[in-house]
């Protein structure tokens, strides 16, 4: 596999001028469409390409997009099935496999990695009855169509730091009580099927719902050292401590070995507390670095898995204006911080 390059130069005031990935093979970036000035899809995959990106995530079938991918076979992807989408899926197993044929074995040169059915579904959530029924569907289909082999393509859902009941100190992490009956059910199947739970981590979120304890360096990655002591196990930076805490609410639901990828993470560059140019792109090369080298403390050996989120800002997101700020590239396809590659 080509190994991209890109480095972060740091200027006499600490700002970071130029990235540069090298070898961050662990990281995609996603691609979210919620705007009304981004570029064609042939034009997106043919970024990705040139900046030596990966893995992409996207969050529905979209045709155009799986006909770019088609000529881009070195792109691993994640597939996603909207929450609106859920409830069709359920009501027979029929529209499932349709699903399916439609998006999987009609784009013989997408190479999708994970289909992720539903995203950042709540218990509450009308969608929630439905998820799960859903994931199940969704892989039986995926058999059928592989003539009744268990798929290489794993089956997921998205969920955020909401189900957490507790986070803090890390070996803590539970789902709460609200949340159990919901993501339990989930979390064994996963177990069952040998495949990952993929999780929206965002230390900016944690950062700014409580900025007075938490350290701005502890959420970027320039920490100096480790900053909170959690039994025989230190943490130097806000992002492996929201992490090992999913992994320690997965062990107390009896699910060691199901992995944790990471399907979104980033930091607005504007629209509101904290949100920078400067600390948007201290934090994405830091987060890169940092999951090509390194795993959690929790989980040491096992390289992170993730994805930045995201690509483009999106100008029709919300409600929060943060929401319009994540990207790495504005829509005309120019990098917000200057990009070598990936």
């Amino acid at each position: 596999m080509a190994q991209g390059h890109c480095y972060f130069g740091l200027q006499g005031d600490g700002f970071a001028r130029e990235v540069i990935f090298n070898g961050a093979q662990s990281v995609g970036v996603c691609y979210g469409r919620i705007g009304d000035n981004l570029p064609n899809e042939q034009a997106v995959v043919g970024l990705y390409t040139s900046y030596g990106i990966k893995k992409m995530r996207i969050y529905d079938p979209n045709p155009a997009t799986l006909n770019a991918l088609a000529t881009s076979p070195s792109i691993e992807l994640i597939l996603g099935v909207p929450n609106g989408n859920l409830q069709a899926i359920v009501a027979d197993p029929f529209n499932a496999m349709t699903w399916i044929r439609q998006n999987v074995p009609s784009h013989p040169g997408v190479n999708i990695r994970y289909i992720c059915v539903g995203n950042e579904v709540r218990p509450t959530d009308p969608a929630a009855p439905f998820v799960l029924p859903a994931m199940r569907n969704i892989h039986d289909a995926l058999v059928s169509a592989n003539n009744g082999i268990e798929p290489l393509i794993k089956v997921s859902t998205a969920v955020d730091g909401t189900l957490l009941g507790s986070s803090y100190p890390t070996s803590v992490g539970s789902f709460s009580d609200s949340s159990s009956s919901y993501i339990n059910p989930i979390i064994q199947f996963l177990a069952e099927k040998r495949a990952p739970l993929l999780a929206n981590v965002y230390p900016y979120f944690s950062y700014i719902g409580d900025p007075v304890n938490v350290d701005l360096g502890y959420a970027l990655f320039t920490s100096p050292g480790v900053v909170v002591h959690d039994g025989v196990l230190g943490y130097q930076n806000l992002f492996d401590a929201n992490l090992d805490a999913f992994y320690s609410a997965l062990e107390k639901a009896g699910a060691s070995n199901v992995q944790v990828v990471v399907s979104e993470t980033g930091w607005p560059s504007d629209g509101g507390m904290a949100a920078t140019i400067q600390n948007a792109a201290t934090y994405y090369p830091n987060f890169i670095n940092h999951a090509k080298n390194n795993g959690t403390p929790k989980r040491p050996a096992r390289l992170i898995q993730g994805y930045l989120f995201a690509i483009f800002d999106e100008n029709q997101k919300g409600p929060a204006e943060t929401e319009r700020h994540f990207g790495l590239f504005s829509p005309n396809m120019q990098p917000k911080y200057p990009i070598s590659s990936f």
